[in-house]
């Protein structure tokens, strides 16, 4: 009798196994459960091939594509869109309004409302946050504390820790800096433009809308800088620089744009200056190839 039982035992155990090696209800009136990843994935999958392959399925949009199809060039302090828009921007320094007095304050008011009412065109204002960026101060204190000899072991542990410190607090305690910048825009219409060649009349646009554009940022510097605003020009890379940080906010802290462009990754040519064995040692390589090149048209 007790064999009996310890080989129905044992014949239990061995069916339950089974039915868990081969992903089956172990009581029989038990419906299957549905593996999540062998069935439903690949019906996913299924589903949304068919969706592709259907004439009606309408993909997601490229946003950031169709953002910039209006724009042509950017360049000469402006950007330039298909239609002969320009667009220049000008970056503000702000006065500290609320350190000032109450009659000072009173003035800047007065200056900034008589600036507005003189306007007979539009003038956009665009406010961009930036992560504080303090790799610069940290650059230069690590280069002044490298240089300097008179540093005792104890100096320069307490210099580095600080340093390190800098870094971990810029990386994880992020700050914010508000960026200002004034936007003037201005549409020039190339039939009021004699030109003989297309050349020329391109540049011939070119300087007719920086000239307007540049008349209008002077004077509002002009008009500003009495309510102690200062106001400067964007150039070029600026405007690219602005881009940059709008869409890359976070990314920017690490990958900042002024490396970029002194690594010349934005560049087509190399264009900084390079040490004469920098240059020696390229242009063996233009020779070492260019002598291949012979060898096997030969």
């Amino acid at each position: 009798m007790i064999d009996l039982l310890i080989m129905g035992a044992f014949g239990v155990v061995l069916y339950v196994f089974y039915k868990i090696m081969v992903k089956e209800p172990i009581l029989p009136w038990q419906s299957k459960k549905i593996n999540v990843n062998t069935d439903v994935l690949p019906l996913k999958r299924k589903i949304k091939k068919n969706m592709k392959q259907d004439p009606n399925f309408e993909e997601e949009p490229k946003l950031f594509e169709e953002l910039f199809e209006e724009i042509k060039d950017i360049s000469n302090h402006m950007i330039r869109f298909h239609d002969n828009s320009f667009t220049l921007i000008a970056e503000v320094e702000p006065v500290n309004y609320f350190l000032k007095s109450q009659e000072e304050q009173e003035a800047i008011d007065t200056i900034f409302e008589s600036w507005l009412a003189s306007l007979n065109y539009n003038v956009g204002f665009y406010l961009q946050n930036r992560f504080i960026d303090i790799s610069d101060p940290i650059e230069q204190m690590t280069k002044t504390m490298k240089a300097s000899d008179d540093l005792n072991e104890a100096a320069f542990s307490f210099g580095q820790s600080m340093i390190q410190d800098l870094i971990n607090w810029q990386t994880s305690t992020p700050r914010y800096d508000t960026k200002r910048y004034l936007i003037f825009s201005h549409k020039i219409n190339p039939q009021e433009i004699n030109a003989e060649s297309k050349e020329e009349l391109e540049e011939k646009i070119v300087d007719k809308a920086f000239a307007e554009l540049m008349r209008r940022l002077n004077a509002a510097k002009a008009q500003l800088r009495k309510a102690e605003i200062n106001v400067s020009l964007l150039p070029t890379e600026g405007i690219y620089e602005l881009l940059y940080y709008t869409f890359n906010r976070r990314k920017a802290v690490k990958l900042r744009f002024k490396d970029l462009v002194e690594q010349e990754k934005n560049a087509l040519y190399v264009t900084a200056d390079q040490t004469d064995e920098r240059i020696e040692a390229v242009k063996e390589v233009i020779e070492e190839n260019e002598t291949q090149k012979e060898r096997e048209a030969v």
